[in-house]
């Protein structure tokens, strides 16, 4: 590790085929540029998460930037990776808050608290493997043996189903143009992602989503079939002011069904190092630690003003994937750049005058794809389900998480992702196979 607390940025020219490592950096106005591309590509998943809990947008979109400014000085500046809204709160954030799916959510309160908890939680498992990894074989293996894909990949999968029925019902509960509607989202999301190229095909959710209002729109505002869009909002609201910030209210009810969600937040983080050390070719080991404690306090301080809980990208990994530029300079640009937009109102009114039927259909496609995300851990992981420990373990959380199991102890009550989490992991050490 260097002696520096940050890296001294050496500039270097892009040339076709040359990989620009973290420690380097573009000339000044391709990095401004490379910045506004992370915004793009966070962008679709970063608004639309708060828009499925009914948060603020504007401070979403604020607080993924100042996320990923404090992420990047725990890190020193040594990792390349973007901060924005987790889906992995939604389930917990619904559940707790009885979120019907429609504008501001007037229980937010209490979701903020379990989320500053749970980022507590995270900055505490942070701080173990960071003082683990200072010693001699210290680091994260720990956290394979505990949560190991068949674990994690069911975990994941369950965040989906358990919230499949709240997707149906935003997508199906007005009138059938609605059901249309929503039908016309999942039809616009999935074009895009089978026969686009390129840059669009990397933002299929920000792409499919604007295809969508702009079909919508179309349907409404001039064909006259259903509720248009009204603008109006937007063209009155400033350019720049304040988000509407929001105090957190702790509850132990809610912290029970939230709290959990740090297995994932784990997962994702673990998995996006061990990717970034792949295309970078460089130890990112060292930096597991620092990396969870800052994601933790990152989901702390968003929590406390009425933002969503954060993690690392995949969307951004992937736009270095194909740019083969990992300067961690940029994710600075790109954080400032978000932090901008979270000071304009114009901006949330854009946001906000997404239709309802539009919403619904995104519902679908986001929640589906996490519960397929589960599945390709699986896959990518060569789970063996010939192995009877593994079959039990899925077969088990899958149903716990989907039917929604919940266990009350008192004031205390804990969910079905809560269930089957904590399931999923006390059957995988219990389940342990005697010696021959």
């Amino acid at each position: 590790m260097s002696d520096s607390f940050l890296p001294r940025w050496q500039r270097v020219e892009p040339v076709a085929g040359r990989v620009i490592a973290p420690d380097e950096r573009p000339p000044m106005g391709q990095s401004v540029a490379m910045g506004a591309q992370h915004v793009v590509a966070m962008f679709g998943s970063t608004v639309l998460a708060p828009l499925l809990m009914g948060f603020d947008p504007n401070v979403a979109v604020l607080m993924s930037g100042v996320g990923t400014l404090i992420f990047f000085l725990f890190v020193r500046g040594r990792v390349p990776s973007y901060l924005g809204s987790s889906f992995a709160f939604i389930g917990g954030v619904v559940a707790v808050t009885g979120y019907a799916g429609q504008g501001p959510n007037p229980n937010i309160g209490v979701a903020l608290g379990a989320i500053i908890v749970c980022g507590l939680v995270y900055a505490l498992i942070g701080l173990l493997v960071w003082f683990q990894s200072a010693r001699p074989g210290g680091g994260s293996d720990w956290i394979d043996k505990l949560m190991p894909p068949v674990v994690t990949g069911a975990v994941v999968a369950v965040i989906g189903l358990h919230l499949a029925p709240i997707a149906v019902r935003g997508a199906t509960g007005g009138s059938t143009f609605d059901a249309m509607m929503a039908i016309m989202t999942i039809l616009c999301v999935g074009g895009m992602a089978v026969f686009s190229r390129g840059v669009l095909q990397r933002l299929l959710i920000l792409a499919g989503l604007v295809l969508a209002c702009i079909v919508y729109f179309l349907c409404t505002n001039l064909a006259g079939w259903g509720v248009p869009i009204d603008l109006a909002p937007m063209r009155a609201a400033a350019w720049f002011g304040l988000p509407t910030f929001t105090a957190p209210v702790f509850d132990v009810g809610a912290m029970g069904l939230i709290v959990p969600v740090v297995v994932i937040l784990v997962a994702e983080n673990l998995g996006h190092l061990k990717a970034v050390s792949a295309m970078t070719g460089k130890d990112m080991d060292p930096y597991v630690g620092r990396a969870f404690v800052g994601d933790g306090v990152a989901t702390m301080v968003s929590g406390a003003v009425g933002g969503t809980g954060v993690t690392t990208y995949a969307e951004n990994i992937g736009v270095m994937a194909v740019t083969r530029i990992y300067s961690t300079l940029i994710f600075v640009i790109a954080a400032l750049i978000a932090i901008v937009l979270g000071f304009s109102p114009k901006f949330g009114a854009l946001i906000h005058a997404i239709p309802g039927p539009v919403l619904g259909g995104m519902s679908i496609v986001v929640f589906g794809l996490i519960a397929v995300a589960g599945a390709r851990i699986w896959v990518e992981n060569r789970v063996d389900f010939s192995d009877n420990r593994n079959l039990i373990v899925a077969a088990v959380t899958l149903v716990l998480g989907a039917g929604d199991f919940t266990l009350t102890f008192g004031d205390f009550s804990l969910n079905g992702i809560g269930t089957a989490t904590f399931g999923a992991i006390l059957l995988y050490a219990l389940l342990r196979p005697r010696a021959a």
